[in-house]
Order: C-alpha cells, then structure tokens, then sequence
C-alpha cells in the first residue's frame, strides 16, 4: 500500500486525474455523442471539457487537502466511494444524478434499496472507491507556502475562466444539456443536487396551504377507492392492446373504462403528489386525503410504498400495520393491502369513504421478487438485479408477471366493492410514474422529463363504476390531477375549487 509524503498541490493534481480517469468516462461519453458538430471545432470543445474538468476538480480538491487537512481527505475518500456507486447505476441503468434522482435516493427505504446490492456494486465500491481512499489517507500532504498556494489558486481560476472563453461556441449546447451534463459530473453531480435537495425539501415541508372549505352535499353511501400503481407502464397492460395477455381478469370486467394518461413526473414522490394534487404546482397546497378528511370524509390510506406528501389523517396503514393481522403467505406481496378490506368499510360510520392503496407491485430492479409464484405466467424470467444482463425476452417476462398480478390485485378491489351493494362505488387505478426495460439502453425509471423515454411516463388509467351509479364522460385522455376533481364529482361534495372540466365522471 502507498505510503510517503507529497505536496498538497500534486497529490490533488493526483486526486483530478484518478477523478476524470474513473468517474467521468459516461459524461465524456454524452458529449462525444451528443455534439452537434464535428471536426476541428468538435475536437476543441471536448478538449476544452476535459481541461476544464481537470482544472475544476484540481482547484476544489487542492482547496480542501490545503484548507482542511484530515478532515478534507476523509471527504475526498467520500467521494470517491460515493462516486464508484454513482458509477455503478449510471452504468447499469442508465441514470442521472439529478435532485429528482437524489431525492429516489433519500426516500428510498431499506427493503427497496437492498434490492438492488450486487457483487458487481459491491466491486466497484472497493476497486474505485475503497482502494483509492485507503491510499489518499496514508500519504500524508505537505502544504507549500502561502504564496504559491495562493498562485495555484489564482492560476486555476484564470486557466478555468480562460477555457470557459474559449469554449464559447458550444455555450447554447452546453445549457441545452446542462441538467444531463450536470448529473453526470462527479462527484459534483449529488454533492451540489443533495443540497438542492434539501433546501426544496425545507420549503416544501412548510406548513401546507389550506384550500377553501368543502361541503358534502347529500347522504347517500359513496366510495372512491384509488389504487397507486408503483413503475406501471401502459404499453404492458393487454387492455390497451399489447399483444400477451397481461389483463386475464379484467379484460372479462364490465364497466370498466380506460384512458391513455401521461405522468406529471418519473419518480414516486413526483408522481403520488401530482395524483393528489388538485393542479400542476410547486406549492405544497392541501392534498386531497388531508382535504377530504378535514371536510368529513373517512380517509384510509394503506400502503406497500413509500413517497406521500405528508398526511395529516387518523388511518394511515402501512405493510407493518397490515401484516400484523394477516398471517398468510399472500400478505407477504401487495395483496396484504387487501386484508380485512371490506371489513374496515363497514365498520365506517361515514356515508362518504375515500380508501387509498399505495401498491410497489412493479418497482424494479427485483421484478420477480413482486408477485407471489402462482403469477408467473411468463417464463423465463431475469431474477438478477443486473438488469442489463438478461435476454430482453426474461427481463419482460419478469415485469409482465408484475402487470398480472396487479390485474388480480385490481380484480379484488372490484369483487369487494361489488359486495358492497348499499354503497356507490368507484375504483380508480393509476401509476405514479412509467418504467423503462432497455430501451434505448435506459432501464427503470427517474429521468428528467425533457429527455425521458415515453415508457417511463406513459402510464395507465383505469376505472371501474358500480352498476347504478355514475357513468364516465366519453373522454379518451386523462391526467393524474384528474383523480381529485373525480373523487370530489362521484363523492358529490362541493368546493370552489373544483374544476369540472378535470372530471372523468358525467
């Protein structure tokens, strides 16, 4: 193992090198295959990025080894831990560390992120991050003088704003792509989008915006049930006409009703805020659970998932809850979302009930970790986390096997509301967000909008009505802030903020 003494201004020249050698390959990568143009103006702005890259890096790392002594180290061994995992997913699933993506990380829980732990993650942690760090801490640094820190310092900065000048030409294609070079860049790209992150989730988690007061408007038994689909791609759902029969149960259901739905998001949080949102903001404006509870109506949410808004209701579920009372091997799946259903409804004493069920039947990259045996209808199927390794054939066969265990989850919300002949019932069932299965290379889900493939917010919305109740208009396209106007329409409760036009029912 590496042991001596070096400058503090060389080992960080060492640190920028081994940074850009290991870390920045898929960044360099988009802009060889991104660059409008080509030539000698081509070969400039890349050189120009590299450059400034290793200029950059050489000026935050030479700042912390001089500045900060052990402590600066300890951080740079961080990085270079966090960078080789970082590496490891964009390599593997083709993600960019952007705040959305940061904020999948934070609100990820341990079950979820266990999933995705693999010999070939735990290889790149030690080889890129590990064995690189136990180095770095073993040399000790020397500082040089004041002054020749200070032009070093000088220097690099006047080098880096010379090579941002010089790069001029490709100023507009760099704003272009900045949010995907951004995230690629590291490890700048967690280290500056996790204080994003955070600074937004500070706002966000002040005290909400109460919406105007709602009024219920008669006593007949109504009930909404909303199923939030998790990673639920409309182009594997048969019923919209994909050619293996994923929909066995509800193809054969009557009154039932499809849309053709785009998320407002590709990750969970954003998708399950905009599902319950009563329009596209950034504010954090009372959710339609807190606002229907706080207006009468009894409010049940059970989950298998994670990524609400915060809610402020008395039944709130989650797996744990829910598995205490629910013994069989069934419960182990989302089925346990079910357990003691109808049996809650009815010891309701509120004419008006809005249920919640918050599924995770098809959240990668363990796709058939989610459905019990008895589903897997397609075989063979991918049981690795290493998504890029199976056949194209396995890996669909592995999420498809998901959409058909959702159609009997969907099946069995609509038999229950079926017994429950004294009431009106609806269920509505939309995802949160798509799913990508190696398109365009791209596996799972997470990335900006404005470069995302279609299959990771192409999602399904369907819905069921009881016979007798409400009938649904003859729209054909629908949004996720459509579902709040609707629980309101089919529960009949007045509020000046609904809005009609975002209404599926007649």
């Amino acid at each position: 193992m590496l042991k001596g003494k070096l400058p503090a201004a060389r080992m960080a020249a060492l640190i920028s090198l081994a940074n850009c050698l290991f870390f920045h390959i898929p960044f360099f990568s988009f802009v060889v295959g991104n660059l409008n143009y080509a030539g000698f103006s081509g070969i400039m702005t890349i050189a120009s990025l590299i450059a400034l890259m290793l200029v950059l890096d050489f000026l935050v790392f030479y700042l912390l080894l001089y500045l900060t002594g052990i402590f600066g180290r300890i951080l740079i061994s961080l990085f270079f831990a966090l960078s080789a995992a970082a590496l490891y997913f964009i390599n593997s699933y083709s993600v960019i560390i952007d705040e959305s993506m940061v904020g999948n990380i934070l609100n990820t829980n341990y079950a979820e992120s266990s999933a995705y732990f693999s010999i070939r993650l735990a290889l790149y942690v030690l080889v890129l991050g590990i064995v690189p760090s136990a180095a770095l801490l073993r040399i000790k640094i020397i500082k040089e003088p004041l002054k020749r820190f200070a032009a070093l310092c000088s220097g690099s900065l006047l080098i880096a704003l010379a090579l941002v000048f010089i790069n001029s030409a490709g100023w507009l294609w760099i704003d272009k792509n900045s949010k995907k070079l951004g995230g690629l860049a590291m490890p700048w790209s967690y280290a500056v989008n996790t204080s994003l992150f955070y600074v937004h989730q500070y706002n966000k988690n002040q005290k909400e915006i109460l919406l105007p007061d709602a009024r219920i408007r008669d006593r007949k038994k109504s009930i909404v049930v909303l199923v939030i689909g998790e990673s639920a791609r409309r182009a594997n759902f048969s019923l919209y006409g994909y050619p293996k029969n994923t929909n066995p149960l509800l193809s054969k259901t009557e009154n039932l009703h499809i849309f053709n739905a785009v998320s407002s998001a590709t990750y969970t949080t954003g998708g399950v805020k905009a599902i319950l949102d009563h329009k596209k903001t950034d504010e954090l404006y009372e959710i339609l659970p807190n606002y229907l509870y706080r207006n009468d109506v009894e409010v049940i949410w059970r989950t298998a998932n994670w990524g609400e808004p915060p809610l402020h209701i008395k039944n709130y579920q989650d797996r744990k809850y829910l598995g205490a009372a629910c013994p069989g091997r069934e419960c182990a799946y989302d089925e346990v979302l079910l357990n003691l259903f109808r049996e809650q409804i009815l010891a309701s004493s509120r004419d008006k009930i809005f249920l919640v069920l918050h599924t995770s039947t098809s959240h990668g990259p363990s796709y058939s970790k989610k459905y019990p045996p008895a589903f897997q209808y397609f075989n063979p199927v991918c049981t690795s986390v290493e998504l890029a390794d199976c056949s194209k054939q396995e890996l669909m066969n592995a999420y498809d096997n998901t959409i058909v265990y959702t159609d009997y989850l969907l099946s069995r919300v609509i038999q229950n509301l079926k017994e429950l002949k004294e009431f009106d019932s609806t269920m509505i069932f939309v995802s949160d967000h798509g799913e990508s299965l190696g398109e365009k290379n791209l596996y799972m889900h997470g990335l900006p909008m404005s470069i995302a493939s279609r299959e990771q917010f192409e999602i399904p919305f369907i819905v069921w009505v009881s016979p007798g109740s409400k009938k649904l208009k003859a729209d054909k396209t629908a949004s996720q802030y459509h579902v709040f106007h609707s629980v309101l329409n089919f529960l009949n409760i007045e509020s000046p903020i609904y809005d009609e036009n975002m209404n599926i029912y007649q």
